[in-house]
């Protein structure tokens, strides 16, 4: 037993001296290698999922989603996310982990899978991800906005240029991208 408690921290130490002499490259530029990847993915899914668990769905009538929930993502999230019909950015493309595209996911209709989804995106958006360039927006909006992104950011799945278009009217003080 004493010898594979030695081993352990040989290796831990070894891992670690590896890792602080740059061995591992931290730059954007280069992806993760497979098994660091898939750490990282386990991590995030396994922190986002338990964190947003708990988390009560308000309920939250469609204009609110519509003014509120559109024209913040509009204004705030489509640089890094886009939005359909968009073409990637300078920054979207920069990134690493390269940030969703939610027009190109599929809807939800499981009101379960729907309730959940919910709860993790305003997890997400209220709170950031570290070492992403996901930004934690509740340090400056209050949850019923971020609650009411994370509705719409769920709307954004499978929606085409015209149906958002339809959400974009007018400015509301973030710049206005689409008129």
């Amino acid at each position: 037993m004493k010898s594979f408690i030695i081993l352990s921290a040989a290796a831990v130490l070894v891992v670690v001296f590896a890792l602080g002499s740059g061995v591992y490259n931290m730059g954007a530029s280069e992806k993760h290698w497979a098994i660091t990847e898939k750490a990282i993915t386990w991590v995030r899914e396994s922190s986002i999922k338990a964190h947003a668990k708990n988390l009560v769905v308000p309920t939250i009538d469609e204009t609110e989603i519509a003014t509120t929930g559109a024209y913040h993502y509009d204004s705030m999230c489509i640089i890094c996310h886009l939005a359909p019909g968009l073409e990637p950015t300078e920054l979207s493309i920069g990134l690493y982990p390269q940030p969703p595209e939610f027009y190109e996911r599929a809807p939800v209709t499981d009101m379960e899978e729907k309730l959940n989804q919910t709860k993790k995106y305003f997890w997400v958006i209220k709170n950031g991800i570290k070492m992403t360039g996901m930004p934690a927006w509740g340090a400056t909006h209050d949850d019923e906005s971020i609650w009411a992104i994370a509705k719409f950011v769920l709307k954004l799945h499978g929606m085409t240029p015209e149906q958002y278009g339809a959400f974009i009217v007018t400015d509301h003080g973030h710049g206005d991208h689409h008129q």
